[in-house]
């Protein structure tokens, strides 16, 4: 490591004080890599539903906390034993990471390590942190801190991108969309021909639906009450759009009217709405039907109409769509640098790092998809 990329760096970022405060643009400290750790110099970010409910306490109330967890940047410094990266690297921070040889990276059953797990405690694997403001330790956002201009990581938690990946493509990669796409291809592993339902069609809701497509679903049926989802849906997939505000019929009924009273192979819970988990299970096939739950919302307990699952159907939860960092991420940044996945339609509105509260009214607008944070 350089001399110059072994001094703490001050920078700006964005740090949530407490549960619902405002969010506040700091100057912090950011110390350098230690063993097999960057320090990664943000390029851009952008914004995910997680991102509001890290400010509510999300996954632990643990403050005070740099935010964000989406982004891409540039490999500023390396500490001891990093292999595989250098300087000057374009890459992309993530929560999850894959050794390979841990029980759960060897079992084909789960892309979640066991060696380098989801930092829950949203600190480095050794129990600190590499941020501090003035004196005090700042806790990450998952093993990210993406809306600040520099950020320590461990290594094993970014992916390597091909710097001809438009940055803002490549931020939305790091979480949201990845999401749902893996969510249809790995987790569910969507078969030809099968049906689909889609609830909430966001960023993740439309990885879901363009995952769904290029596994060769039949019928993919988007839900949501925002009519202008519609139009978006149609460019990534959808062949059926339900709102739920046009129709007196509960959502999994309307579900069975368009699959001749039978239900959907797979649905896929996007939005983290408790009363729409039951909706989802219900919309499904008698004794096979598999519901993936992606949305995490403000109900940690939603309740769960037991008859539905005892009635065969499947209930599974995911973190980043099932996707292993190694195995699978590299063939999705594949399919986005031969242009197979639609990425360009995400990207509905733009701020800058200092202006990021303006961000999450954005999200409240009807015709927002996604966000992108420019550092």
């Amino acid at each position: 490591m350089s001399k110059d990329s072994s001094q703490v760096i001050t920078c700006k970022a964005i740090v949530c004080w407490g549960k619902e405060e405002p969010l506040k643009v700091e100057e912090i400290q950011v110390d350098p890599p230690k063993s097999s750790e960057v320090r990664v110099k943000m390029l851009c970010s952008s914004v995910c539903h997680t991102d509001i409910l890290s400010t509510t306490g999300f996954p632990r109330p643990l403050f005070p906390r740099v935010m964000g967890h989406e982004g891409v940047g540039m490999v500023e410094s390396i500490g001891e034993e990093v292999n595989g990266l250098k300087q000057g690297d374009i890459v992309i921070p993530t929560y999850v990471a894959e050794c390979q040889t841990c029980e759960n990276c060897t079992s084909g059953k789960t892309n979640l390590c066991l060696k380098y797990p989801v930092a829950l405690n949203c600190l480095m694997l050794d129990g600190t942190t590499r941020m501090s403001i003035r004196g005090q330790r700042l806790y990450h956002t998952f093993s990210c801190a993406t809306w600040s201009e520099y950020m320590v990581i461990n290594a094993n938690y970014v992916c390597k991108v091909d710097p001809g990946i438009a940055l803002s493509h490549a931020s939305f990669l790091s979480c949201g969309y990845s999401t749902g796409f893996g969510a249809a291809w790995k987790e569910a592993k969507v078969e030809e021909g099968s049906n689909v339902a889609v609830f909430g069609l966001g960023t993740v809701g439309l990885g879901v639906v363009e995952g769904a497509r290029i596994q060769g679903a039949s019928k993919i049926i988007g839900i949501d009450k925002n009519p202008r989802k519609k139009e978006t849906g149609l460019v990534f997939g959808i062949t059926y759009f339900i709102n739920p505000e046009d129709s007196d019929k509960s959502i999994c009924e309307s579900v069975q009217d368009l699959t001749d009273g039978n239900g959907v192979d797979y649905s896929f819970e996007c939005t983290g709405a408790a009363p729409l988990l039951n909706e989802a299970i219900g919309s499904t096939k008698l004794g096979t039907g598999k519901t993936i739950m992606i949305g995490a919302g403000d109900h940690r307990s939603p309740q769960i109409n037991v008859l539905t699952l005892l009635c065969g159907r499947t209930l599974k939860g995911t973190i980043f769509g099932g996707l292993k960092t190694i195995s699978d991420f590299p063939i999705l940044l594949e399919k986005c640098r031969n242009k197979e996945i639609h990425l360009d339609e995400l990207l509905t509105h733009e701020v800058e790092l200092e202006d990021i509260n303006e961000a999450f009214e954005m999200l409240k607008q009807p015709d927002c998809v996604k966000v992108l944070v420019k550092i």
